[in-house]
This record gives structure tokens, sequence and C-alpha cells, in this order.
């Protein structure tokens, strides 16, 4: 066998320790001890909370002893110590991942979180031991256009990654023991797809979504992926919704949930549908949407997380994101329900203070008890908010210019980040506890004037036709040199108000850049 492939061990190598499954002795759980450990310079810092405390005495460091000795079981010291707040506010700066040539559009952790695999417009895929900063593996995808999404399939040994790309496919691809890698075409949406859902604890089953607005079922063990339904608005003409994210609820299986390019969060219930698109209904069982967002025009979804308490994260292009509870939903049909029954609903918690615009953006909840959210931005940080109440916790410079992806570790309190750089961002408690920015507040007030400005901004037809005059008169003053008295005093009021309407040509786009031709951005 390839030296490569000798961390890759058989799940019947898992023993049972105290009535719990505990893994065998991996790399990872040392490495969290020692940075925890490190971290806990003034022990007072890491505190569990008191009414905790007083059940169960002592500091975070008394529990690391408790880990030591044996009496803390794993599961529990992770929840007891991995929630804590005063670690989050040490988070800092493990290393980078470097490897890929291009933007790294997508990271994800296998179940054991010892490896971490990534994608990037340069259409690799990357296996990565992040403890170490070693790359274990690398393969072409088998993607004509940018990756966006790259998961580890569960309990197949880190040996089975499925992978979706702008090109519109559907990829696996397979890790032999000799290190040999074969992909192979799974199925095809008509435009990008940017998400895949896999089926809590399965090997074989995961979903996707597309731009064209199509939801499909895969099962490894099958030859084709079944077409669910065509998700539509719900407005009269019944257009299919382009969509950009799709989660699965790890409470009820049966339950997921997509986003897309209008203002609802919608749930479907999987048990709902025959196996057919053609005959499928995309009736929803529930719909979510802030109450000052139904109706509108120029908001969508880009990225949603489920809780391990079925609560659904929404997150909104140009917009903030929003925690909603089971209770919160606006029924099967938003549009149909009366004004008085949506007054009587509580409004969803709100997290602020990041900028989600130029790229499809995705939303995490983070810590063993989902504690805290988290998201990138436009700016270039990684967002930490409390999740009950919406502080901001922490903030940390990532990239350059954006960050697209935050992605937690499955139990330990890591993080991963990446965006618009070539590389992957690795995020750990360090030894001491730091303020906040010194400049936080001018970020987030430029990220509010940015959200703002890009609100006040209506693609309407009479707003394109202005647009239109504006170049039309700037080819003329070209080719003229000297626009005469009476054009720039009958243009005099119209200036006053101009703005650019730019259209994205793929000719001339920066390579890497995930501008989608079809969109006109307005700067």
């Amino acid at each position: 066998m390839n030296p490569i492939f000798h961390q890759f061990k058989s799940n019947k190598q898992e023993e049972e320790l105290n009535g719990e499954i505990r893994r065998p002795p991996v790399i990872v759980a040392g490495f969290y001890e020692r940075a925890v450990a490190a971290a806990l310079i003034w022990p007072r810092d890491i505190m569990v909370m008191p009414s905790e405390a007083s059940r169960h005495g002592g500091s975070g460091l008394e529990e690391i002893w408790k880990r030591e000795l044996g009496p803390s079981r794993p599961r529990f010291f992770a929840r007891r110590v991995g929630g804590s707040e005063a670690l989050v506010k040490r988070m800092v700066s493990y290393g980078n991942l470097c490897g890929h040539k291009g933007c790294v559009n997508t990271i994800h952790f296998n179940p054991a979180g010892d490896l971490l695999v990534s994608g990037s417009d340069d259409k690799g895929i990357i296996l990565w031991n992040w403890e170490s900063k070693y790359k274990k593996f690398t393969y072409a995808s088998g993607h004509m256009d940018n990756v966006f999404q790259a998961l580890i399939m569960p309990f197949t040994e880190d040996r089975t990654i499925i992978t979706s790309a702008a090109d519109g496919q559907v990829r696996v691809g397979q890790i032999a023991d000799n290190g040999i890698v074969t992909t192979k075409q799974l199925g095809t949406h008509h435009g990008r797809v940017h998400k895949l859902a896999i089926e809590p604890g399965s090997p074989h089953i995961f979903y996707s979504c597309g731009e064209d607005g199509l939801i499909q079922h895969f099962d490894l063990r099958s030859h084709a992926p079944t077409k669910l339904f065509l998700c539509s608005s719900f407005s009269d003409n019944k257009q299919p919704v382009r969509l950009n994210t799709i989660v699965i609820d790890p409470c009820n299986p049966y339950y997921f949930s997509v986003g897309g390019f209008d203002e609802y969060a919608r749930v479907y219930d999987i048990r709902n549908y025959q196996w057919d698109a053609s005959s499928s209904s995309d009736q929803p069982v529930n719909t979510y949407c802030p109450r000052h967002l139904i109706g509108s025009d120029n908001v969508h979804i880009t990225g949603l997380a489920y809780s391990y308490m079925s609560e659904l994260l929404v997150s909104y292009n140009d917009e903030l994101i929003y925690l909603f509870a089971r209770d919160m939903g606006l029924g099967p049909n938003p549009r149909s329900a009366p004004a008085a029954n949506l007054d009587k609903i509580d409004q969803p918690q709100v997290y602020a203070g990041h900028r989600n615009s130029q790229t499809v953006k995705g939303v995490s909840f983070f810590g063993p008890s989902d504690e805290y959210v988290v998201s990138g931005s436009d700016c270039g940080h990684v967002y930490i908010w409390k999740k009950k109440h919406g502080d901001l916790v922490w903030m940390m410079a990532g990239d350059k210019h954006i960050v697209n992806c935050v992605e937690p570790h499955p139990f330990f309190p890591f993080l991963a980040s990446s965006g618009y750089d070539k590389n992957v961002k690795l995020w750990t408690p360090g030894r001491a506890t730091s303020p906040l920015p010194r400049n936080v507040e001018e970020i987030m007030a430029a990220n509010k004037r940015g959200r703002e400005a890009r609100a006040r901004v209506s693609l309407s037809p009479d707003v394109i036709m202005h647009v239109l005059r504006l170049q039309r008169r700037q080819a003329l003053a070209y080719i003229e040199h000297r626009p005469s008295t009476a054009d720039l005093e009958s243009d005099e009021d119209d200036d006053r108000e101009a703005f650019v309407l730019g259209f994205s040509d793929p000719e001339t786009a920066e390579e890497g850049s995930n501008a989608d031709p079809r969109e006109c951005i307005i700067c």
C-alpha cells in the first residue's frame, strides 16, 4: 500500500470506552489538549458557567487535568471547555495551507477531524493533514470549471469525495489503495452548482441544487440521480428560482432547506415527493423570511445552516444573517398568509457587522453546542457572534479581499477559512486574549454603508434606460471631444444622480473570478 494512505484506518478500529465510541488515538486529540492548555495562561478566563462550576467544580485547567487522568470523558470534556468564550477570544492564526493555484472556494473537515479537503478555481482537490500543514494528496477533479464544493463522505475511510462546480457537474472521486484516484460524473445541472448536502450519517446519499432550480437526490449505489422537483417562485409566473444552497436538518433528515434568488428559505419533506421531477409539486412544508424582507426584490440567500436544535440560520446577500426557531415559519405559501398572522410571529435573532455582497458566502454554527455563529465578509475578516444575543465576540483578519468559507472543526474549537487568496487559513486558540481590532467600528460602519447604498439601487427599466443614456452621452462626448453647452445644461440634473452599471464579460473577466456573465453589477 502506498505510504500516503497509511492513515486510512478502518472504522472497525474504533473502540468503545465508558459507553461511548472513542476513535483510536490520533494526533488531533493531543493537539487539541495542547492548544487548550497553552491558552490557559490565566485559568480564570476559562471558567465554566457559575451554575456548572458549582456542580462540577474547577476551571478549564482542572477539566484538562481530569481529561488526562481519565475521569472526564472525551465528549464531556469537549462540551465543557470547547464552548468557552475565553477560547474564542483567543483565536489566532495557526498557519496557512498553500498548494492551490486559484481562489479556494470550498473547505471541509472529515468526520474524524484529522483531515481537510479543499477545492479551488484551479479545478484541483487537495486532501490535507491540517495539523501538520501537510499536503497528503491532490488530484484533478475532472471538472471543466471552478470547483465550488468538495465533501468527504462519512464512513468511507476518507476515500470517497463528492464535488460540484461552475460547469454544472456533480462528480465523485474514489481513492484506491494504490493511491490512484478515479473520478466520474454522477449528474448535471443547467447552471452552476454551489452546494451539496450529505444525508447525516450516510455513506451513500446526498442532494444537490443548482442555478437551474433543480433539486436532485443521489445514491452512490445507483447509476443515475433522481430529479426531485424544480423550485419555483411564489409569484403567478412560477419561474424557477436559482438556488445557491441546500442543507439537511440533523434532527429530522427527512427535512431539507434550500435558498437562492428570492427572499424565502424553503423547507421540504422528502417523503412528500415522487421520484420524478415532472410529476412532483414543489410545495414546501414551511418557509422563513424576516418580516421586513417579504416582497423584496433586491435580496437573495447565499448560505443556510441548521443547528442541532433544528434552528435555521439564513445569510442574505447585501443584508444580514438571521436565526429562525422552528415556530417562526410563514407556512407553505407566505404570499397567502394573513398579515395578522405575520404580526404574531416572533422576529429572528440578527447578526450584523459583516458584508455579503460580491460572492456566494456560506454561514455556520460554531461550538460543541452551537454557541456561536460564524461568517466571512467582503472586508476580508472572519466574524464570530454569540448565537443567543447576536453580540460580536471576535473578528479575525482573514484574506486580503474576501472571505467566502468558514468551516468549523467537527468537535474542537478550531476553524478553517478561505476566499480569494490561494490558500486556506487555520485558526486555533492562542496563549493570550486580545481585544477586538481598534478599527472594528470603522470596518463595520463601512460594511453598513455599502449594504445601504446597494439596497437603494433598483434595476427598474427606467434605471436601465437612464444608464444607457449616460453611456450614449459619454460615447458622443468621446467622439466629439467637446460636448456643446446645450448638452451640458440639459444633462446637469441627470448627472447628479448618475452611477455606473457594468456587465461582466467572460472574455475580459479576471482569471479565477466567480463573476457570472449573466449578472449585472452595480458599483
